[in-house]
């Protein structure tokens, strides 16, 4: 039996904003084709969380390796769908030229883009099925056909982890099993972490959870237990999961 190789190593990680902790003694190891899913309130930390990954926030304290490097060494091997991604709607710029961005931080900014550049965009269009529609203006698409397209983009950089934050955020609901379908799939070849406030939904695809709320709650299981939610929301919380498996938690006691 092959042993699967660490991509993601965070150890004490504490992150601080004007001496206020956002983020506090984070300890997560990830292996390839692991999917998590992060959920918790807002303000918890999970943004921050995905930017610490990045490379984008140093922590105040504690170590991140990504693929045995450091953060901003491992970001080359990470591909990024951030919730919002603000654009003019107007603005003349077809799927194929946002997916191509993805190609970027390989090419360089003056670079011109070479066949094999593009060999792995039209691949990356065609995994999220938006190939097809690569001639559109990015502006006429719905919420998750842009949603796609971003996560083509992140594919395009060929990434060995996807960070996705809120990836089904203004996206109908009839499309939303859709996309987490197409995260299954890609879950066969890149380290998956996912941040989501829709905990039904995100139970029946990932493979393990976590909740965070400053501080990580983590198991490395899919069960989500009534003290993880109470730790990470701070009160009582009712769920029931509408897929595979049901999970149905009782009520927790409130203290008066």
């Amino acid at each position: 039996m092959s042993t699967r190789l660490e991509v993601i190593r965070l150890e004490d990680v504490w992150v601080q904003y004007d001496g206020l902790p956002v983020l506090e003694g984070i300890n997560l190891s990830l292996k390839e084709q692991d999917f998590l899913g992060i959920i918790g309130p807002n303000g918890g930390g999970k943004t921050t969380l995905l930017e610490v990954l990045l490379g984008l926030i140093e922590p105040t304290r504690g170590q991140v390796r990504i693929l045995g490097r450091s953060a901003k060494e491992g970001r080359r091997f990470i591909g990024h769908v951030p919730q919002y991604t603000k654009f003019d709607h107007d603005f003349p710029i077809s799927v194929w030229d946002v997916a191509m961005m993805g190609r970027l931080g390989r090419r360089g900014l003056f670079r011109r883009y070479t066949q094999d550049d593009k060999r792995m965009v039209a691949e990356a269009l065609h995994q999220v099925e938006m190939l097809e529609l690569k001639d559109r203006q990015i502006g006429q698409l719905s919420g998750g056909q842009r949603r796609r397209v971003y996560i083509a983009r992140a594919l395009a950089s060929d990434p060995k982890i996807l960070l996705l934050d809120e990836p089904t955020a203004s996206v109908d609901s009839r499309v939303v099993g859709n996309v987490y379908e197409l995260l299954q799939n890609l879950n066969q070849r890149v380290t998956i972490i996912l941040v989501s406030h829709d905990i039904g939904v995100v139970s029946s695809y990932v493979k393990t959870i976590a909740c965070l709320n400053r501080r990580l709650i983590y198991h490395a299981s899919k069960e989500i237990t009534p003290e993880m939610l109470e730790a990470a929301y701070h009160c009582p919380v009712d769920l029931i999961a509408h897929g595979t498996p049901h999970r149905v938690f009782e009520q927790h006691p409130v203290t008066r």
